[in-house]
């Protein structure tokens, strides 16, 4: 799960080399330079939503339950 999170927020940030994505049990805390936080959440959270969605079923078909959270 770590490596599609990763993928999808190197797409969106503009300091790629500040992207870190580690997995703590069921919950994937992602950390991203401060001005970048507002791509990665979008305008009124659909990014982030959607980011979660798409993992969300990725886990599913692996019979997991995972949640992605931005850690500030």
């Amino acid at each position: 799960m770590t490596e599609l999170v990763n993928y999808i927020i190197t797409a969106l940030v503009d300091n790629k080399d500040e992207v870190s994505v580690t997995e703590d049990g069921d919950v994937i805390v992602v950390k991203v330079a401060k001005d970048d936080i507002g791509k990665v959440i979008g305008k009124q959270g659909r990014i982030i939503k959607s980011i979660r969605s798409v993992v969300k079923a990725a886990a599913a078909k692996q019979g997991r339950n995972c949640t992605v959270e931005i850690d500030e």
